[in-house]
């Protein structure tokens, strides 16, 4: 049963120094480079997020298959209000107009949409040997099609090293071999929010835990805000996520003697490399298959008729 602090706070779960520096935190996001953000700590009130972690879905494998399909060490729940109390007040929180709006004031992005499918949000657990390339990530939301634009990503993990891997990278550009990274330690009631455009890179290293840790795994609730609209400098064709492969260690250079860490290490570049191929290979066919579809549809209507009759009368012209 939960706490009577924590009933309270699922009343009331953003802690109060939120709202009351709402400003501040918004002069410090807009001024955030490579790209804007701001990391919050405490934003949640103590039992709540307490709460939060208690509740915490254990790794399911069900949840837990990657974009090939096969099981992985990231397990992903959607559905977050069906895990517990403290999941279906948050649920409650997300959706409600004050809590967009305070997001907002913080982001400079008015009316908020709360995603109910929570399409690639909620919560989600990385094991030992995850990790996440630099990406940015889709644009439209593939039920509605409006415009996704900030993530809010809450973590839940009581102890965290920046050594261990796992910590939020922000990229200013992944391609550039100048490129510059900043790291934000997912550490327990820590919250960041970041906008989502073209060049908002993001990701995280490989996670390698001391073997005193093995036990631990990295924690986190992914929510992602949307708008019918969007400024027109920031438009884009609509896409799914985009990666971009990590590059080789700086200690793969003429000379070097491989290591089995080494080998282990390009092992895993080429299948992640494999992977994003795969991904793009099964994009371009379900393209071209709709196309396709789009194509007989059109035949077998008017304009399609009328097409096939054009196409006759001009190969009869060329003939003669």
């Amino acid at each position: 049963m939960p706490s009577q602090d924590a009933k309270d706070a699922m009343n009331e779960p953003i802690h109060s120094a939120v709202r009351r520096d709402a400003d501040a935190l918004a002069a410090r996001f807009a001024s955030a480079r490579p790209f804007r953000h701001v990391v919050i700590d405490g934003l949640l009130e103590p039992a709540f997020a307490d709460a939060l972690l208690r509740e915490f879905p254990a790794f399911d494998p069900k949840f837990a298959r990657n974009e090939a399909g096969e099981v992985g060490n990231k397990a992903v729940v959607e559905k977050i209000r069906g895990i517990g109390p403290a999941y279906a007040a948050l649920d409650d929180l997300v959706k409600s107009r004050g809590f967009l709006d305070l997001v907002g004031r913080i982001t400079g992005i008015d009316d908020l949409q709360y995603d109910p499918w929570y399409f690639g949000g909620g919560t989600h657990e990385n094991r030992e040997g995850q990790d996440l390339d630099p990406h940015i990530d889709f644009n439209r939301h593939p039920v509605d099609r409006s415009h996704r634009r900030l993530n809010l990503i809450v973590y839940l993990n009581p102890e965290w090293d920046d050594a261990w891997g796992g910590s939020l990278e922000i990229h200013r550009d992944p391609r550039a071999p100048d490129n510059e990274v900043k790291l934000v330690t997912p550490l327990f009631n820590r919250c960041v929010i970041f906008e989502t455009n073209e060049i908002s890179w993001h990701g995280f290293s490989r996670i390698t835990l001391p073997p005193d840790r093995r036990h631990l795994s990295r924690r986190s609730i992914a929510l992602y805000f949307y708008t019918r609209e969007r400024p027109a400098q920031e438009l884009a064709d609509t896409h799914s996520t985009v990666y971009v492969d990590r590059p080789l260690p700086p200690q793969i250079a003429p000379g070097h003697v491989l290591t089995a860490d080494d080998v282990e290490a390009l092992r895993v570049l080429v299948a992640r490399r494999d992977q994003h191929n795969q991904r793009l290979y099964r994009d371009i066919a379900r393209v071209t298959g709709e196309l396709e579809q789009a194509r007989a549809a059109l035949a077998r209507g008017r304009l399609g008729r009328l097409e096939h009759l054009a196409r006759r009368a001009l190969a009869r012209l060329r003939r003669h």
